[in-house]
């Protein structure tokens, strides 16, 4: 695929999160995509996850724990099999009410016109920290 179509294929899966259509985005994934997000044991929605099944209780998690109050993918850059995308994000964490503000990098593999992998690059010091100080209090 071109890399024109790999950027499509990515930006749609943004689209989708935008308008809160997960299941198109998983739509997106290939079924054995492998899933990676920073932030070690004190961030319930770190790790790294197999499949769809998993990507899915990744966003349920992410729901569950955080409200995405911005968040915007600013810059798409190509290459080969690669899709990175530069972007802000404002989160509050739900257990305490504080609010995050993040930057990230997402660097997407994608073959045969779907999403194989995503690796979440990102300073998670503020977030680990809200998320512990939340443990903490229960």
């Amino acid at each position: 695929m071109s890399e024109q179509q790999n950027l499509d294929i990515v930006r749609q899966g943004y689209a989708a999160f935008g308008r809160g259509d997960i299941q198109a985005l998983i739509n997106l994934l290939d079924p054995q995509v492998t899933w990676t997000t920073p932030g070690g044991a004190d961030v319930p929605f770190s790790g790294t996850r197999r499949g769809h099944a998993a990507v899915g209780e990744f966003f349920a998690t992410l729901a569950n724990t955080l409200e995405v109050v911005r968040f915007e993918p600013t810059d798409f850059i190509a290459q080969g099999d690669k899709v990175v995308v530069l972007g802000d994000e404002t989160s509050i964490v739900k257990a305490t009410g504080k609010s995050i503000d993040f930057r990230w990098v997402h660097v997407h593999t994608v073959r045969n016109g779907k999403i194989v992998a995503l690796e979440e690059i990102g300073d998670m010091t503020a977030i680990t920290a809200e998320f512990r100080s939340a443990q903490a209090r229960v």
